[in-house]
């Protein structure tokens, strides 16, 4: 008896290290077959991306500018897209499905709350006497017909990659790359359009959207609801109309208004979508009904969030340049590029860890970076993050656009209404024109050199939809309401973008709007923000946060010398010695001024002023 107890126990332990041998094997198999999908994925869009590419530099080889990259990205990604709803993929996954209705119990969750994060699910395996449990994570809604198809499962990307991963390199290198001049020249008209543009433009659309949600009776949306869509479609994208702008070299005063309005549009239009999010969670009625209080705690979470972005974008931005200034990592080209890199990616982070928009800290400390931090690299560093971060913004934003293409037939739960999406079309032009033309009119009371009304025209008809509209729609997708945003966001920006590149009307009127390049505004039409910042740029900041002239110690009052010099460096102190002893003499003893090094003519990251 004794030996067959221990032939059992031997053959029990024999086929338990079996079955977790056999497991072990089946779960390797599932992760190997896991990381073939994730790679043909990968090669799909790279492959995406490579054609784009080719077809860009042809039309470019040929003078035909019948569509910019992100167009020809768009389209591309359409076409795969739709081969993939046909095709799919010949293996299938397993799946178990709980029936919610035999586990209420289990699975009860409130409004709020939402579905919950993970499953923790205990499995009996054979011949195993005590069960395991396994994590599983929520990712999305599924059809069921889609469920075990690997492709179109792994064609939809986590939100997380888009705002971690592609989103960051797109706003800095927008802010990095900024013609700064242009910007500060126009900046009280640039705020304006930006912060008060875009939440009027939100309202608008919010309420349009609100009349016509009233035809939609399958789906109940609330006020809210349609005010974060209008938040949403905020967010415009004039990257096609700004490659136009350079080639027909148009007036600077334009294109910085362009720009700079874009740029600071998408920022605000993500705090404007976190803002109503914390109304609708700070609301004792979940926003139904209006709450003065609940307004007010948002509001002030809005400006807080806003500022404390910009303060911590530009403070990571001067403290890179302290650093590269009293520092010798210019002689380790390597590092520096590195460090500064480094740096500029931290704001992002820093901002989310603090509750704040990365999306408006990493897009002001690309500005600084530009401003301050550009002038104290060594010349190799200066042309390597240029060449990078505009390698990586080309990548990044035509990954999206591929994406936007390919994701409108592989997302398995698009929701079509058609009274919302022409409703759509209809409120972001309305919202668009009572943005711009009535600033615009308010604007010019007070502006020396006045906006025309063709430029005007020209700011409402570049409000195109793109990247970050979609990255906003793409966050949640949960519930039907939020999958017609996502599906009514798609169709914005793949209509729109494709049609405003190939319009040879847009193109003539652009036109119009071409000067040449000497007509840059002089320093007296800058506005009254624009003097005050420069005053301050001149004769603080930039002796304390790069090499220029003049020093802190000939900028501050004479009972601070003492601190101006602490703040002085040694190429500071050469600089001036040199230009002390003439430029002959100078040009002897150092080469190159500190000074010529503020405005790389051939690099043109930073058009210092």
């Amino acid at each position: 008896m004794v030996e067959f107890g221990r032939l059992s126990w031997v053959i029990s332990a024999w086929m338990g290290q079996a079955m977790g041998s056999a497991i072990d094997v089946a779960v390797d198999e599932r992760k190997r077959m896991a990381h073939q999908v994730d790679s043909l994925d990968l090669l799909l869009f790279v492959c995406l991306l490579i054609l784009t590419i080719v077809t860009l530099w042809t039309f470019k080889r040929r003078r035909m500018p019948y569509l910019h990259e992100s167009g020809l990205a768009v389209i591309y990604g359409l076409i795969v897209g739709l081969l993939l709803s046909f095709t799919g993929s010949p293996r299938s996954e397993s799946s178990l499905f709980i029936d919610n209705a035999h586990s209420a119990e289990l699975f009860k969750f409130t409004e709020m709350e939402g579905p919950p994060n993970q499953l923790l699910v205990s499995v009996l395996l054979p011949n195993v006497s005590q069960p395991k449990t396994y994590t599983y994570e929520f990712k999305s809604q599924v059809d069921s017909e889609d469920a075990n198809d690997p492709i179109k499962q792994k064609a939809t990307f986590n939100a997380e990659i888009f705002f971690y991963v592609l989103l960051p390199p797109i706003i800095f290198h927008a802010g990095y790359n900024m013609r700064k001049k242009h910007f500060f020249d126009n900046m009280g008209a640039i705020m304006a359009f930006a912060l008060v543009g875009t939440t009027i433009s939100t309202f608008v659309i919010g309420l349009v959207m609100y009349g016509v949600s009233r035809l939609i009776q399958e789906i109940p949306l609330k006020f809210l609801d349609v005010l974060y869509f209008g938040a949403i479609v905020s967010a415009t994208d004039p990257v096609t109309i700004l490659a136009i702008f350079q080639d027909l070299h148009v007036d600077p005063m334009l294109n910085g208004l362009v720009l700079g309005e874009s740029l600071l549009n998408d920022a605000v239009a993500i705090v404007l979508c976190s803002a109503i999010e914390e109304y609708a969670k700070v609301s004792l009625n979940g926003g139904d009904l209006f709450e003065v209080d609940a307004l007010l705690l948002t509001l002030f979470k809005f400006f807080t969030t806003v500022f404390g972005s910009i303060g911590l974008g530009a403070f990571i931005g001067c403290l890179t340049a302290i650093v590269t200034k009293f520092t010798q990592l210019r002689d380790y080209t390597l590092l520096e590029t590195s460090l500064f890199t480094l740096m500029s990616y931290s704001s992002y982070l820093f901002a989310e860890i603090c509750g704040m928009s990365g999306i408006v800290a990493v897009l002001f400390c690309g500005i600084f970076q530009a401003h301050y931090t550009f002038t104290n690299l060594s010349d190799e560093s200066k042309l390597r993050t240029r060449q990078f971060f505009e390698t990586l913004n080309f990548l990044a934003e035509n990954f999206i656009f591929s994406y936007l293409g390919v994701s409108m037939f592989t997302f398995s739960k698009h929701y079509f209404n058609l009274f919302f999406i022409l409703g759509a079309f209809v409120a972001i032009a309305v919202a668009r024109a009572c943005n711009i033309y009535p600033l615009g009119m308010l604007m010019n009371l007070g502006r020396q050199q006045k906006i025309p009304m063709q430029y005007q025209h020209m700011m409402w008809f570049s409000g195109l939809r793109g990247a970050m509209a979609f990255a906003l729609a793409v966050s949640n997708t949960a519930t039907p309401v939020r999958q017609m945003f996502f599906t009514t966001t798609c169709l914005i920006a793949i209509i729109t973008i494709p049609t405003g590149e190939s319009s040879e009307e847009r193109e003539e009127l652009i036109s119009d709007y071409e000067q040449p390049m000497a007509s840059l505004p002089s320093h007296t039409n800058r506005s009254y923000l624009a003097r005050r910042w420069k005053g301050l740029d001149q004769l603080y900041l930039k002796p304390l946060l790069t090499h220029g002239q003049p020093t802190l110690m000939e900028t501050l009052p004479k009972e601070l010398t003492f601190l101006g010099r602490w703040f002085t460096s040694d190429m500071q102190l050469q600089t001036q010695s040199r230009e002390a002893l003439g430029p002959r003499n100078g040009d002897e003893m150092m080469g190159t001024s500190a000074k010529d090094q503020d405005d790389p003519p051939l690099l043109g990251v930073a058009d210092q002023d």
